[in-house]
């Protein structure tokens, strides 16, 4: 029997340590005090803003980390996956 789903309804998950991580990392370069941005910090927090917001399927910082947050609270222990609810 064929699924009744379509390419819409399924969407790619990220893996739970990849999405911990990219969280870890923007919530600390956005507290690096605004006098210590180097180029190099604004970089890698822009990074690490864009890299979450496609994780996510969000389109800004905010809501992915609130999406990232929720895929986390929902992960599967013990195997590593996250399902949508």
């Amino acid at each position: 029997m064929l699924s009744s789903r379509t390419e819409e309804d399924v969407m790619l998950m990220v893996h739970r340590e990849t999405l911990t991580g990219l969280v870890r990392e923007y919530g600390e370069l956005s507290r690096t005090a605004p006098a210590r941005r180097t180029p190099d910090v604004l970089r890698r927090l822009d990074a690490a803003a864009y890299t979450l917001c496609v994780s996510t399927g969000t389109r800004d910082v905010h809501a992915a980390l609130l999406a990232a947050r929720h895929q986390l609270r929902d992960a599967r222990p013990g195997d590593g996956s996250v399902h949508a609810r």
